[in-house]
């Protein structure tokens, strides 16, 4: 398995490059189903999870995001299922999609599962050009909104975990559409969808022999063409796995924090704060917000044994 993931990732990192376009999220290890369709079901339950992200709040324009996941096991949880929405709007344009997620898990070693998941849904651009301020008056580029095509697209994921352990491999769109906007500059349409491929991993340790403090340890790489590598690295500490907290990294871009409590077995709440410390957005922004919201929907005694989930 080993072998198995740093050949494929040596593959995604060896692609070539184009520029970034995914959201972006500080909460991906509690978001995962947005970027790896293998995680559906993983959970062995029913699971709802929302989150809001403002980034660089107080800079005109700056990206606002929303996205909802719902996921669960399906026929003894051999399979999974699930559905994702996201909303990522950044200055005039809004891009709108809506995911079905599906996986399939085989048993690899004694307490391993390796899960392929696929991703087929629907993706919207729209453009809110026509109150936009420019320097020619009437100009005709902008006298009016501009509302894409719906396009389909698709993706798979590799996630495999084991108790105290978790990687993933994904491309959540595999297609490289072109927006129909009829914005044309030079003969070339302004718009299109660029693939990502995602690399994400966790781990758990007792920081203590009776497991009342621990230690989760994460990272999310992001290679797309047109921009450089980024990786995200998180560590979360866990007391009498009730409260979270701990720091984050992110390269080239940005630091902060996050901290959390889960306030049952089945309901958890968390928040972040990263601020940017790159000189073209740091110095003209407030940071970054971030809330996430997740419940599990527990219908049967073996499952409250299982909690609290980690991954």
């Amino acid at each position: 398995m080993n072998k198995l993931l740093v050949i494929l990732l040596t593959c995604f990192a060896s692609s070539p490059l184009w520029s970034q376009q995914d959201a972006m999220f500080t909460h991906y290890a509690f978001n995962t189903l947005a970027v790896n369709p293998g995680y559906a079901g993983s959970r062995d339950v029913l699971t709802i999870t929302g989150l809001h992200r403002s980034q660089w709040v107080s800079f005109p324009g700056a990206p606002v995001t929303q996205t909802l996941t719902v996921h669960s096991p399906v026929i003894n949880k051999q399979l999974g299922a699930g559905l994702s929405f996201i909303s990522d709007r950044i200055g005039p344009s809004k891009n709108n999609g809506v995911f079905l997620d599906f996986s399939y898990k085989i048993k690899v070693q004694e307490k391993g599962k390796l899960s392929f998941g696929l991703k087929a849904g629907l993706n919207m651009r729209s453009d809110e050009i026509g109150g936009l301020s420019t320097i020619q008056n009437d100009d005709p580029s902008f006298e009016q909104n501009i509302q894409s095509q719906l396009l389909p697209n698709f993706g798979f994921g590799l996630y495999y975990t084991q108790p105290r352990f978790y990687a993933g491999l994904s491309i959540p769109r595999l297609l490289e559409n072109q927006f129909d906007t009829n914005v044309i500059v030079g003969g070339t349409d302004l718009a299109s969808e660029s693939r990502h491929y995602y690399f994400i991993a966790g781990t758990l340790i007792d920081l203590k022999p009776d497991g009342s403090l621990k230690l989760k340890p994460t990272t999310f790489l992001k290679v797309t063409a047109g921009a450089p590598i980024e990786m995200d690295i998180t560590a979360l500490f866990y007391y009498q796995d009730f409260l979270w907290v701990g720091p984050m990294f992110r390269t080239g871009d940005a630091f902060g924090a996050l901290a959390g409590v889960n306030m049952t077995d089945q309901f958890s709440l968390g928040y972040s704060f990263d601020w940017s410390f790159a000189n073209t957005t740091g110095r003209y922004n407030g940071g970054s917000h971030e809330l996430m919201l997740r419940y599990d929907f527990i219908f049967n005694e073996k499952a409250k044994i299982d909690s609290p989930r980690y991954f």
